[in-house]
């Protein structure tokens, strides 16, 4: 797994690539939390170039998404492959988490 960080109007967008499994999940938790550390509360997580995501991964993205919420952000997924995306609904995620099409999308989404 591979992640780049944008930061655009103040959010933090966190392009991830590869596979979010037990080995790469410490990883990307650092990412994340560095960016609502350095006071990113909206972050996007640019999912279109991620291959596989385990049950650690979905975790992550809850955990995060929490985060964000109790300091007034909120975690945006953008464009999963269709695996991932069927794994995401499988859990529940879309339900509490908004998925969007491409990343200019989620970050007008944020009304900034």
């Amino acid at each position: 797994m591979n992640t780049t960080v944008e930061v655009r109007n103040d959010i933090g967008i966190v392009q991830i690539s590869g596979s979010i499994d037990g080995t790469t999940v410490e990883a990307l938790q650092q990412v994340f939390d560095g960016q609502l550390e350095a006071g990113h509360v909206n972050l996007v997580a640019d999912m279109s170039d991620v291959e596989y995501t385990s049950s650690a991964g979905l975790r992550v993205l809850l955990g995060t998404m929490k985060d964000a919420r109790s300091r007034g952000g909120d975690l945006r997924l953008v464009a999963p492959r269709r695996d991932v995306l069927r794994v995401l609904q499988l859990s529940g995620f879309t339900g509490i988490l908004k998925i969007f099409d491409t990343v200019d999308d989620s970050v007008d989404g944020f009304g900034t």
